[in-house]
Order: structure tokens, then sequence, then C-alpha cells
């Protein structure tokens, strides 16, 4: 049995903090084995997160600077995570974090130099899996499914709240995947403005109440209308989603109508292709919020399931870790069924750490 003990390293465009899990993949005739041994994540200092979230509109100079310092801070805290927890580690596969994404114009860029993590810790490190399939004029995204697919295949439907909720589902023998809608960056975003971190539980949006007119506006953008692959970034949201809502709202009344469009997208998505008995794996921290929860369920027919908590919130950490041991296995990782590439690749760049 082949075993590979790989740490998985993502950052989400919540900004909630940087997640390290170290994984087990185990393959025995072709079947492949996971398990999330042990995970945290680290919160931003206030320093990182407002350089994070400051950087798209940055120089060049200060980009490329925060590129290789970024790098050096993902070695540096999973050093401290190794030694904390005695870990014994094949190498480390990093997603970084997303500062541009416009597969329109042909490019994506995620911080978080592998040749810094890679000096700073002295393992080989799986980085930029994303720009081969752009190369490839796919999306580069969503990577997720094809770990979906391989390690989550009881599920009919595999659904993540993160910043943008994305699925993955598999019928007429291929996998389908794309982003649906805003989730957490958009909740967290007006939670912000209210004076909260996020809306816990989705207690300030139950407090509100539907607002017709812009749930009606927000449900006619162009996006929840594109037939095949396609994906979301934080521009998309700044351009076409916020200046939709009217700042002049009660915050509750905003966050309640969010949660009723997000809902009614996946129900979207979901109805179209349900069977009966249907299962949906729900991870991400959208899972926590009991409100959105209700909502999806008031919606579809599916039965939802929410998994444990190191799934619920390192589930994309464990399949970019995954993503890393088929980028060494020299095997398919990136769908083009998925991203509308031209092809299916091997994505990711390889540092050796000695």
């Amino acid at each position: 049995m082949k075993a590979y003990h790989v740490i998985g390293i993502m950052s989400g465009t919540s900004l909630d903090g940087l997640d390290l899990a170290y994984c087990i993949f185990s393959n025995k005739e072709d079947y492949w084995n996971y398990q999330i041994h042990t995970a945290e994540t680290i919160p931003y200092s206030t320093e990182w997160e407002k350089r994070l979230k400051n950087l798209p509109t940055a120089s060049a100079q200060d980009y490329a600077k925060t590129h290789t310092d970024y790098g050096h801070y993902i070695g540096q805290e999973t050093n401290k995570f190794i030694k904390k927890h005695h870990l014994e580690i094949d190498f480390i596969s990093s997603h970084g974090h997303t500062i541009f994404h416009q597969p329109q114009n042909g490019f994506t860029a995620q911080i978080g130099d592998g040749a810094s993590i890679a000096a700073e810790t002295g393992l080989d490190v799986v980085c930029d899996l994303r720009s081969l399939d752009i190369a490839l004029k796919g999306q580069g995204a969503p990577l997720v499914p094809i770990g979906d697919r391989i390690l989550f295949s009881e599920f009919d439907y595999r659904l993540n709240l993160g910043g943008f909720a994305n699925i993955s589902f598999d019928g007429n023998d291929k996998t389908l995947a794309f982003d649906i809608a805003p989730a957490n960056i958009a909740l967290n975003y007006y939670a912000k403005k209210a004076g909260h971190a996020f809306d816990e539980n989705g207690e300030l949006a139950k407090q509100g109440v539907l607002i017709p007119e812009l749930l009606e506006k927000l449900n006619a953008l162009a996006y929840y209308h594109k037939k095949g692959s396609k994906s979301l970034g934080r521009e998309w949201l700044e351009s076409e989603f916020i200046p939709l809502i009217d700042p002049s709202y009660p915050i509750p009344d905003i966050l309640n109508t969010l949660v009723n469009h997000l809902s009614h997208q996946i129900s979207i998505v979901i109805d179209k292709s349900t069977k009966k008995n249907s299962q949906i794996l729900i991870t991400g921290g959208g899972a926590y919020n009991s409100f959105l929860i209700d909502q999806i369920r008031a919606k579809t027919n599916a039965r939802l399931v929410i998994p444990s908590d190191n799934l619920i919130q390192f589930k994309e950490a464990l399949i970019f870790a995954f993503l890393g041991v088929l980028r060494v296995e020299n095997q398919i990782n990136t769908l083009k069924e998925v991203t509308g590439a031209k092809r299916n690749s091997i994505g990711g760049a390889i540092y050796k750490g000695k």
C-alpha cells in the first residue's frame, strides 16, 4: 500500500486565516483513502489581513514583494505546525491566496511563493495549481471536483459554502462543477458593516426581512444564466454584485435577502439534476450558518449531510493536498469537462526543498 503524508494549505477569499491540514492518503488497488490527521486555522494578524485585502490595488513592486513575503510567512507557520504536532512530512501542497482571478482575460494569480515555502521548510512544495488550466483556455476553477469524485463519490452533490458557494456532481458519465453564487465573502462584508466579524448562525439575517426588489435584481445577473464552465472572483463581486445593493437598506434585511438569494440559486442547480433520496455533503464555513442551512433545506428535496468539524473546515485544504499527491504521481488533477480547458492536465509547479 502506497501512502503519502502531506500538508495541504489553503487561504480562502473570506480572509478567515491560513488553513493547514496534515493529511494521510493511501492507495490500495487504485482506491484512495484519506485521513485529516491534524488541522488548524491560523488567524491573520490585522497587518496581514489589511495587506492581503489591499493588494489588488497595490503597485507591481508591492505585489511581487508580498508574494515572496507571504511565501516565507506560509513556510514559517508550517514549520511551527510541524514542530507543534511532531509531524513527518513527505511534501507540502499549497494553494496560496487568490488576489486576481480573471480567466476571461487569460490570467489568475495566487500569492505565496513556492520557492520561499521550500526554502523555509526544507520540504518539496507543490503550488501554482491553476495556471496551466488557464493557459489551456480553461477557467482555472473549480479544482476541487476531481478530489470530490475520487474521495467523496458516495454523495450525489458536494456543496462547499466558502467565500463563494461551489458545487460538484456527476452526471452522464462526467463530473459537473462550477461556482454558484457569493456566500461568505458577501455575508461577512455586510456583517462587518454591522460591527460583527461574521453573522453567527445567521442570527442577523434571521432578524431581517426579504427585500423583493433586491432579490429580483440579484437573480437577474447574467452570470446565473450562463451555461457551461464558469467561475467567480472578487472582481465580479465588486463590479457586478455589490453595486446592486443600496447601502441605505438595513443590514439585517440585506443579509436576509443574500441568504434567500444564495439558497435559491443552490436550489435551481440541485432541482435541475436531483435524484430521489439524493444526498448533499455540505462543507465550508457556511455549514455553521443555521439560517442558511434551513433555507437550503426548505428549497430542496435532497438530504443535507453536515459532516465532522474537521471536514467542514478543512475539506478544501484536504483536496488541495490530494491534488498535490496526483501531481507528484503524474496523474491528471484538473478536468477539462469542469473548467472548459482544451484538455485535462496535470497542474502545479514543484519546488524542491533539498
